[in-house]
């Protein structure tokens, strides 16, 4: 309803200075909560001018047992000391010891009994699979052997004196480990088994002794692996031979030194062919030369041997049943391989869209990050697992054996392929703290994957990045909610925590907090200064503000330390009117109103209850009140109007007989996340407005904020966050007046409506058929 009321100034009084302020901490700096900057880090987030960051570069050879499946590997490191400080032992991560019997990781994981439980739930509770690192030695450059002491999944190593500054210390370790079998006992990399043939895929990471990163901010990062939280690494070159059955092919980080020795002349050409081809991928080993491979197994060896510069680790994959598909990319400078390597089982899915979604990848991060500067990217076929490492990612996506798939299937594996392979750029180019951060390389990462979807389908059916998608996890159970910022271990809702939210806010901050403009150029200047080098949160914080000009210390504050939510509510929605003051304008108005207003129940019933009053039996009785109309204008009230009107100004005029309308518009927020008001008008002759207001405008309220919105056409619907960009997490008190939203029930019998267990192609394919 609204009301009518005489505006005596042309500007209407704000909430007053002199009231309480209570909602500082919202708005608080993060100044003083983030690390002092320093010669290394600065204050506008980029690399100080003395940065420095360790190396490490290694010589491995390695051998797969396909008999066995077992690792068996030697290494040379050559460690780089570029910090200035002197160090008297070197730290390297044993990752695969997260698979000894006696790990941590089975220790602190929660288990619990059941009145029925079966003999896979009772193997799962004891370790059974023995994966850990079995070290044969440590020596130095020279052969002589290093003391060292292993604990749990880090390795101490002694040096024979300390290593100074700008020094190089030179060592060997030579290892082997069990391979895990990825199906039964899950895990980043192992080996699935194709039972029918005798077959297997190894797709193989964290298999060889890594340097831990010693660093400015942390020194030695050498937090134990529990499973989760992963990897933090150094740069280097790395030179691998690896020996492997002679009927195998191998996908590896890096590129292939020795082609003449592992590939037939056949394949050799087309993949020269695939160098320079760029519309569709180019088949180097065809799906009917994999199936005569498994049908025929070889019993020589053959080794292959990659190198890679510049990377931060290495992950390679072997297999005899491998297809493998090539194409180039055509970047501004560079021409990176798209390549594939997937069984028959990945087919039609893997042929089809693979080796493209690898070469959407590395096209539009390159326009949102840096130009990705390696000479190829792979994607390799699992039945389940999504996993990255430079150069080479292990993607899940299998269709039905007949070779149909559902929609979730066919999106999931391109989704999880652009994810992936996206991981190049956060953390292996970017190179993170993973370890303590997951959220800088998972949730960076998955913004940057749901801008790709966007550029492979306008419709695509992506699951985070869009604000809609995590409101109802951010206004879920708080007890089982983490703070962006907590450790990799600790996040309870690990996808939604590290993936989904901080994915969420990169793309609220683009579209709704800073404009596609500042964000885009900010974030490819965050991605630039921090190409090949170790991030903080901070770094990205503040490389953010810096390169923008734009305060975000209340979004961090709100979206990455913080459990708030969005739950903004239209709590009132009041409706101004100038009063003209002209008599035959606002008699007649008062006379609509008074005749649209409600009548009383007993003036109702009256009408039959008394059959004739008083007044209308004794017309003597009127008198003036009954008989003049009191919306009757009268020329003293025209004089009056007049003479009102000529002691105005022409502007004053202008606005006493203007036809705007004043919304006084009261937001409670509910959720404590504070956020930018986005306010839709909808206007009476079918026409639309939206109004934007930064979130700054909570800076003195911390539960309501209260703003009047001049339009120049009546609303018959005002609403809040009009396109869903804030996340909130309750839409039903977004609307003025309310808007009732239905929800739809399934009437059934028993044994109709189900699906069948068909995905959609089966079905359309079973009804064909009739």
């Amino acid at each position: 309803m609204r009301k009518l009321m005489i505006l005596t100034a042309l500007f209407i009084a704000g909430s007053s200075f002199a009231q309480e302020n209570t909602n500082q901490s919202k708005f608080k700096q993060l100044g003083t909560d983030l690390p002092t900057p320093n010669v290394y880090r600065t204050a506008s987030g980029a690399p100080g001018h003395e940065y420095w960051q360790q190396r490490a570069d290694y010589d491995m050879k390695i051998r797969l047992d396909d008999e066995t499946q077992q690792i068996y590997g030697e290494e040379t490191v050559t460690y780089t000391n570029n910090s200035p400080d002197e160090l008297r032992y070197i730290w390297m991560q044993l990752d695969q010891n997260m698979r000894a019997k006696d790990s941590d990781t089975y220790k602190i994981r929660e288990s619990s009994m059941e009145e029925r439980m079966s003999f896979d739930d009772i193997t799962r509770l004891e370790p059974w699979f023995d994966g850990g690192f079995k070290i044969d030695h440590v020596k130095d450059g020279s052969g002589k052997d290093l003391n060292y002491s292993i604990n749990k999944t880090m390795m101490r190593i002694e040096l024979p004196s300390p290593l100074k500054p700008g020094g190089k210390f030179v060592f060997n370790v030579k290892w082997w480990y069990n391979i895990n079998d990825r199906m039964k006992i899950g895990g980043r990399s192992g080996y699935e088994y194709f039972e029918e043939e005798d077959n297997y895929i190894y797709t193989i990471a964290q298999f060889y002794p890594r340097m831990v990163v010693y660093c400015d901010n942390e020194g030695w990062q050498h937090k134990q692996f529990l499973g989760r939280g992963e990897f933090t690494l150094n740069f280097g070159n790395y030179k691998v031979a690896i020996t492997v059955p002679s009927d195998h092919v191998v996908a590896s980080t890096g590129v292939l030194q020795n082609p003449k020795n592992v590939l037939s002349s056949k394949e050799r050409k087309r993949y020269e062919k695939a160098k320079s081809t760029y519309d569709k991928p180019v088949m180097i080993v065809t799906e009917e030369e994999a199936i005569e491979k498994e049908k025929n197994k070889e019993k020589g060896q053959k080794t292959w041997v990659f190198e890679a510069e510049n990377v931060r680790d290495f992950g390679f994959a072997s297999s005899r049943k491998f297809i493998w598909d090539a194409m180039a990319v055509k970047l501004d400078t560079k021409t990176p391989m798209a390549m594939s390597y997937y069984p028959k089982e990945g087919n039609p899915l893997w042929e089809k869209y693979s080796t493209e979604a690898v070469a959407q990848t590395l096209e539009t991060y390159s326009k949102f990050t840096i130009e990705y500067p390696y000479p190829v990217a792979i994607s390799v076929h699992t039945k389940w697992i999504g996993m990255e490492y430079p150069m080479i990612c292990f993607n899940g996506g299998r269709p039905e054996a007949d070779g149909t798939y559902s929609e979730r299937t066919k999106y999931g594996m391109i989704s999880v392929i652009i994810h992936e392979v996206g991981h190049n750029f956060f953390p292996m180019i970017i190179n993170s703290d993973e370890r303590q951060w997951t959220w800088m390389d998972e949730g960076l990462n998955t913004f940057c994957q749901y801008l790709t979807e966007k550029e492979w389908d306008r419709d695509y059916p992506t699951r985070r990045g869009p604000a809609r998608n995590i409101a109802s996890y951010m206004g879920g159970d708080k007890s089982r909610i983490s703070p962006i910022m907590t450790n990799s271990e600790s996040i309870y809702q690990f996808g939604n925590n590290a993936y989904g939210k901080p994915a969420t806010a990169l793309n609220i901050l683009r579209e709704t907090v800073m404009g596609r403009e500042q964000f885009d150029y900010a974030f490819k200047e965050y991605s630039r200064r921090w190409a090949f080098k170790h991030p903080t949160p901070a770094d990205f914080f503040r490389s953010m503000e810096d390169a923008s000009g734009i305060d975000l210390d209340w979004f961090w504050r709100g979206w990455f330390y913080t459990t708030d939510h969005c739950d903004l509510s239209l709590k009132e929605v009041k409706w101004y009117q100038i009063d003209t003051g002209d008599p035959e304008v606002e008699k007649s108005f008062d006379q609509s109103m008074d005749e649209a207003a409600p009548t009383d129940i007993a003036k109702v019933r009256d009408e039959s209850f008394i059959p004739e009053s008083r007044l209308e039996a004794k017309p003597e009785l009127h008198d003036f009140y009954t008989t003049v109309s009191k919306y009757e204008v009268i020329s003293l009230d025209k004089e009056e109007y007049e003479e009102y009107l000529s002691n105005l100004s022409e502007d004053e005029k202008a606005l006493l007989q203007s036809s705007k309308q004043f919304y006084e518009i009261t937001v409670e927020n509910i959720g404590g996340l504070v956020m930018p008001l986005i306010v839709r008008f909808e206007y009476a002759d079918g026409t639309e407005e939206v109004r934007r207001i930064p979130a700054e405008i909570w800076r003195m309220s911390e539960s309501t904020v209260t703003k009047v919105l001049i339009t120049e056409k009546e609303a018959v619907r005002i609403t809040l966050d009009p396109y869903l960009e804030t996340a909130d997490t309750d839409l039903s008190n977004n609307a003025w007046p309310a808007i009732p939203q239905p929800t739809r029930f399934e009437l059934f019998k028993n044994g109709q409506r189900g699906g069948g267990g068909e995905n959609p192609m089966q079905r359309y394919q079973r009804s064909q058929q009739k």
